[in-house]
């Protein structure tokens, strides 16, 4: 048997569950009539907040993928045509799924996906050294690429208030990659 207490607070619950469906369905309908520019604006700052939100995390990351042992020796290893400039794929990788969970909703560029697959998941084989560059250079490229994506997010993280209206090159890169621009 319901109590009438009971029964007031499910007559509660059920106005409240329909006010939210209510709420919803208006933000849809705003959120539709927005324009382009207005959801990339949105998206921007939106962006930009999670990035200082993580920040601390994104310069660690930044600072362990720029030291001596994951940057410097790793490039000296591609020009000295070791086997070593593989364990770059690692720090790409580590990368590439950072910058993925600032905006898990959006798709990072095709550009960088395409960079980054050609030059991660390989593993040495003797018989690279004949042909080094073919397959060692996409290697060097893919983590130069998400390297410099992640410094200009750490940097524009650091320095800008909200994102602006007139882009510096660094932040303007950083909304491609996540195809805001």
């Amino acid at each position: 048997m319901k109590t009438k207490k009971s029964g007031i607070v499910e007559e509660f619950k059920e106005k409240h569950k329909k006010l939210l469906a209510r709420a919803q369905q208006k933000s849809e309908k705003d959120e539709a009539k927005k324009e382009p520019w207005e959801r990339r604006e949105e998206e921007a700052g939106k962006l930009l907040s999670a990035a200082k939100h993580k920040l601390p995390e994104l310069k660690a990351l930044l600072a362990s993928c720029s030291d001596h042992w994951h940057y410097e020796d790793p490039i000296y290893r591609f020009y000295h045509q070791s086997f070593k400039v593989y364990s770059l794929q690692t720090a790409t990788l580590k990368i590439v799924t950072e910058l993925q969970a600032l905006a898990p909703h959006l798709k990072l560029n095709s550009y960088l996906l395409k960079i980054a697959a050609e030059g991660t998941g390989k593993t040495f084989d003797m018989s690279h050294n004949a042909d080094w560059l073919k397959h060692t250079r996409p290697i060097v490229e893919a983590f130069f690429h998400a390297h410099h994506m992640l410094s200009m997010v750490c940097k524009y993280a650091e320095e800008l208030a909200e994102s602006p209206s007139l882009l510096p090159s660094g932040w303007a890169t950083v909304l491609y990659l996540y195809n805001i621009r």
